[in-house]
């Protein structure tokens, strides 16, 4: 690999996952496209991005992005791009209808099978609900909504790091309530809360509890999701950000991940446009000033990914401040 690309892996920032060890760039690169996308193009997308320097990667198995991002994995290795697979960081992610005690170690058996890999970095529970057995898709209906058993599924978790087929596990999408009932009983604690997370939804209350329990917070979104399934809380659109990017010479998106990275947040970043993976790489050698972190940090708050879709007023959950217990 050229000296380019060595020197971008070098410059993004690293989080040390207690519970493993493991270094994780801060900076992952996100695999969900929306609309979907070839196997192809997902692969085609993720060996440019390890050409460029990116190192940790998020897939999930609803993705359907797993099998691509494995191929990629052993192209990267064949061509020299990287020396093994220990140079990446893989997260991946339990499907609802595997939510079950007695199902989610033949879940991840799937993914790794479907990633050509021994094990993962990272495992985590999707979203804190299980659909019925057998159900995968993504557009779900709610009618087979059903509440997590928590105390199995998390139990079944920490047998796969037991096991050593992830080398550490987290959560996503939880609040602070539900990341309470999970810390109440783990003999592993989570190692990471993925949540939204842009200057339009900061989840301060959040990441003041995940901090104070020794949780990393990984942000998707960090955009705003613009064109996707969950909608958009026009991140890209915002004035104040405009007005910031223009005054620096950057993007909006890159001011986004910046304030991102300072304020001490894992980040998955969405892109297979060559150009755009590029300028998201291009974040750390500028910073924003006292005055422009204050006017970011003072925007109006709302969320882009609301729960709307897990919300039914005869199911599980009847309102979007039931799904998140109030934090909206």
């Amino acid at each position: 690999m050229g000296s380019g690309s060595e020197t971008t892996c070098l410059t993004i920032p690293e989080h040390v996952l207690t519970s493993s060890g493991r270094r994780m760039q801060r900076l992952g690169f996100g695999t969900a496209a929306y609309p979907l996308v070839t196997p192809e193009v997902t692969k085609a997308a993720i060996l440019q991005a390890i050409k460029l320097g990116y190192r940790h990667f998020d897939t999930a198995y609803i993705y359907g992005s797993e099998q691509p991002l494995g191929d990629a994995i052993v192209e990267a290795i064949s061509l020299g791009l990287i020396k093994s697979r220990d140079e990446l960081f893989i997260t991946s992610k339990l499907w609802c209808s595997d939510a079950y005690g007695d199902l989610v170690l033949p879940a991840i058996h799937r993914s790794l099978q479907n990633l050509k890999l021994e094990y993962l970095d990272l495992y985590l529970i999707h979203f804190p609900l299980s659909l019925e057995r057998g159900l995968y898709e993504f557009g779900v209906r709610k009618e087979a909504i059903v509440p997590m058993d928590f105390v199995s599924v998390w139990t079944a978790m920490e047998e796969c790091q037991r096991l050593g087929l992830t080398k550490s596990i987290g959560i996503s999408n939880f609040s602070c309530k539900k990341l309470a009932d999970i810390l109440a009983f783990a003999k592993i604690p989570p190692a990471v809360n993925q949540v939204e997370f842009n200057p339009l939804w900061n989840q301060k209350k959040l990441r003041e509890f995940c901090n104070a329990n020794g949780i990393l917070v990984i942000g998707y979104s960090p955009l705003g999701a613009s064109g996707t399934l969950w909608g958009s809380n026009q991140v890209l659109e915002n004035e104040v950000l405009k007005e910031i990017a223009d005054t620096k010479g950057k993007t909006v998106a890159q001011i986004c991940l910046r304030w991102a990275m300072e304020e001490g947040v894992g980040v998955i970043v969405k892109s297979f446009n060559g150009e755009r993976m590029k300028q998201n790489l291009e974040i750390f050698d500028w910073s924003l000033s006292e005055e422009e972190s204050k006017r970011i940090d003072q925007l109006p708050q709302s969320r882009c990914s609301t729960g709307e879709l897990f919300v039914d007023e005869h199911g599980t959950f009847k309102t979007v401040e039931e799904f998140w217990d109030g934090e909206v």
